[in-house]
């Protein structure tokens, strides 16, 4: 069950430099689009794959510098006996130190004996694999894995042509699970239908087990193939090997038919089961063709939920419920930069698990506003759905997630903001001035390139709604609350926060004659805010309110309130640069 200990990529594709240690188990790899997540799990199947022969063109050379190689280096641990004897690889065998990521060409005490294989391509276009060591290099000695090893360390990839895998082809999961094999050569002579016919009974005898295994596997998945799979010869094929016999349901019909979603999620179950002899799998946007509820059964095949993990598996993803699914310690972020490439581990800090968990869809976004609560968030999405809707661009398209902080203490959004910043997302907070976070942990945040916004002179937003708003926005504002709540509940708490005797029916015959003063606008900015009875706490009464009222009076409201909304939609606006 061997693993890969360390990645290192150096100008192919879109990546010029990268030097990654990866997980055990799962390694699920999440970023903005075009980041090279993909270029990842290319390189780990071009370098460690079963294959003579690699069509490489100008274009893969990063930048297009065909001067400088291409290498593809990846150490590999957890060797068995065979990989690690000394009569076949002594001269190369190495040592690695998990906690600096140190490979030493000299095997040390503490150190993991490892293997180290090399992907190089030239101007030529030539790609040659090679083992790296560089005692051997200094005595003239050059070698290569055995075929049969690198067949055994070969990685299963599912992608668009998953459904190789569901016919016993060379490097197949199939021909993984077990050391059964058909001759299919007699059956081919016979006429094709009776051939079919006679073969899956041959068939049934020769591949027992993993017949059995198969159909134990999609039972288990959810994959409906019936009460048997069969073995049987494939009526496309032309070929006279192990290829033209793929799985069959009990009806006959051939499992390749399946879509590409069940496709995926039985290769993935048949990987499990093949992982003593091959246990490395790679799954570019593992939730393609998959509901929810299959993604969650996916990653369970995968070992996601296990503590000893069966597989070490490479993914990538953009799919929200993959995320919330999996452990920080099995995400990793993916950061490009001008000369290199960052994979950050998300980590196990409890607020970040707790955003993850919450809002999964901001990790796949490029920028945050980590705002103090619900009727933040509601403000912004209201404001921003306005604005789409007169022309203008959606913060969402800029690639900018909302997330709530929950509306607790002062310095709750800088607890949930400052670790997610650390992963090298674009991160802007919005909170109310009413309450002051702690001096220090304010200026940590700032200088470490976050941007904070705040309403003026010690306000919460709905006293900047309230004072800052037209006569005719706040009436209606007062309106929207009694539909909300009634005007029983919405008198009430006026009369709590009257400072003068004010009444609901004394607000309202007063804003006929001479408009709400400013004493009157402060009582409603309390009353409107009282905690866990605010008129607009909840995220859908505030996005209504922001989008029907507020909006369209955004642009006879006070200067300074307009200057505000201004500086946070310019900010998210420019989350591309």
């Amino acid at each position: 069950m061997s693993r890969i200990r360390k990645v290192e990529i150096e100008n192919f594709r879109g990546i010029q430099n990268l030097s990654w240690l990866p997980s055990n188990g799962i390694n699920c790899l999440v970023g903005p689009g075009d980041s090279g997540k993909s270029t990842v799990l290319n390189a780990i199947d071009y370098c460690l794959g079963a294959r003579r022969n690699l069509q490489m063109a100008d274009a893969d050379f990063h930048n297009l510098d065909v001067d400088t190689p291409i290498q593809i280096t990846l150490t590999m641990g957890a060797l068995d006996d065979a990989l690690k004897s000394m009569d076949s690889y002594g001269m190369f065998l190495r040592g690695f130190t998990n906690e600096t990521g140190v490979v030493a060409d000299e095997p040390e005490k503490d150190a993991e004996t490892v293997l180290t294989l090399r992907l190089k391509v030239e101007g030529d276009l030539e790609p040659s694999w090679s083992l790296v060591s560089e005692r051997a290099e200094a005595q003239g000695l050059t070698r290569n894995l055995s075929w049969a090893d690198r067949a055994r360390l070969a990685p299963t990839r599912i992608g668009a042509f998953a459904d190789l895998n569901l016919g016993w082809r060379r490097g197949s999961v199939l021909n993984r699970l077990s050391e059964e094999r058909a001759d299919a050569s007699a059956a081919i002579v016979k006429a094709a239908r009776e051939a079919r016919a006679a073969f899956g009974d041959d068939a049934k005898e020769q591949l027992g087990d993993a017949l059995k295994i198969v159909a134990d596997t999609a039972k288990y998945l959810g994959i409906p193939v019936g009460d048997e799979v069969k073995a049987m010869l494939d009526a496309h094929s032309v070929s006279v090997t192990g290829g033209t016999i793929s799985l069959h349901n009990e009806a006959g019909i051939p499992l390749k038919g399946l879509g590409n979603g069940s496709t995926r999620l039985l290769i993935a179950g048949l990987q499990r089961m093949a992982a003593q002899s091959s246990s490395i799998i790679l799954i570019d946007e593992l939730e393609h063709g998959l509901e929810p509820h299959r993604i969650m059964r996916l990653l369970d095949s995968l070992g996601a939920k296990e503590a000893d993990e069966p597989l070490q598996a490479f993914l990538t993803t953009h799919s929200p419920v993959a995320l919330r699914e999996l452990g920080g310690h099995q995400l990793f972020v993916m950061r490009g930069h001008d000369d290199h490439h960052d994979i950050l581990k998300v980590g196990t800090d409890s607020a970040v698990q707790g955003t993850i968990r919450l809002y999964p869809d901001a990790f796949l976004a490029t920028s945050l506003v980590v705002c103090e609560g619900a009727t933040e968030v509601g403000f912004l999405r209201g404001l921003d759905q306005y604005f789409e809707g007169q022309g203008q661009v959606s913060i969402a398209a800029h690639g900018v997630a909302l997330v709530d902080a929950g509306g607790g203490g002062p310095n709750d959004a800088y607890r949930r903001a400052t670790p997610v910043r650390s992963l090298g997302y674009r991160i802007a907070i919005l909170r109310d001035d009413d309450q002051k976070p702690e001096a220090e942990t304010h200026q940590a945040f700032v200088d470490g390139g976050g941007a904070v916004f705040t309403w003026r002179d010690d306000r919460c937003l709905e006293a900047e709604l309230f004072r800052s708003l037209t006569d005719d926005a706040v009436g209606k504002l007062i309106d929207l609350a009694i539909e909300l709540h009634g005007e029983d509940v919405i008198g009430g708490h006026i009369q709590s926060r009257a400072t003068n005797g004010e009444t609901l029916t004394g607000i309202q015959t007063e804003a006929l004659i001479n408009g709400y003063s400013p004493q009157t606008r402060a009582v409603l900015a309390s009353a409107s805010s009282i905690r866990k009875k605010g008129w607009f706490k909840q995220l859908g009464w505030m996005e209504q309110a922001a989008r029907e009222i507020i909006g369209p009076d955004l642009q006879n409201a006070d200067a300074d309130f307009r200057s505000a909304v201004a500086a946070v939609f310019g900010w998210a606006g420019n989350a591309g640069t």
